[in-house]
């Protein structure tokens, strides 16, 4: 099977994907308004990018059919701050309560019943129930495809300060069973870390 984007709609070439890269780890993003109005959301296009500095990115597409910009990086955009909250299996389903399209003036966390937590370095509140969180200033934002439904944005940002809960880190590695967390796959389906395998990475040795 052979696909051109270009013959297709944005909805189909969404489909392929988020079919297709899988599973992709979840930024559970909390920003807060100019006006001093909080946001929680979850957006599953993320990544790391550097460690010197410590950068990460996420990309918040545009909203349903009118293609207006998501509370999220209108909220960046405002304050250039926000925190990344790594989502695990004890709040999957308060994560997937906050995944709707509110009005601005809603408050997810108090939707979903995640307790916002102060941070110490940007204003955006931490979600408390996340062991993991990444403070972060916002690097720049790059901005993709049309201003409709299907365009979006990079959001880059550099992690100021992490949060790691401390039953979790040794020597700056992360336990992952005691993590657990989250992936997402397509459709209304996510999954959990399984069967698990490592792989030496061989130096090239000239013969």
């Amino acid at each position: 099977m052979i696909i051109n984007p270009n013959e297709h709609s944005h909805q189909d070439n969404y489909k392929l994907l988020i079919g297709s890269i899988v599973p992709r780890p979840i930024a559970f993003v909390s920003t807060r308004s100019a006006q001093g109005q909080n946001n929680l959301a979850p957006f599953s296009f993320f990544t790391a990018i550097t460690s010197n500095p410590p950068t990460i990115c996420f990309a918040p597409t545009r909203r349903g059919r009118e293609g207006t910009k998501k509370d999220t990086l209108r909220n960046i955009e405002e304050t250039g701050e926000f925190v990344v909250n790594i989502v695990t299996e004890d709040i999957a389903i308060q994560m997937n309560q906050t995944a709707t399209d509110f009005p601005p003036e809603i408050d997810e966390f108090g939707y979903s019943g995640l307790t916002p937590a102060a941070s110490q370095i940007v204003k955006p509140p931490r979600v408390l129930e996340s062991p993991i969180n990444m403070e972060c200033k916002l690097y720049k934002v790059v901005s993709v495809g049309p201003e409709a439904a299907g365009g979006g944005a990079l959001v880059i940002g550099e992690v100021v300060l992490f949060h790691v809960a401390d039953p979790l880190f040794d020597n700056f590695r992360i336990d992952f069973d005691l993590l657990k967390p989250v992936g997402r796959l397509a459709g209304t389906e996510y999954t959990t870390l399984g069967r698990r395998f490592a792989l030496e990475r061989k130096p090239y040795i000239e013969k």
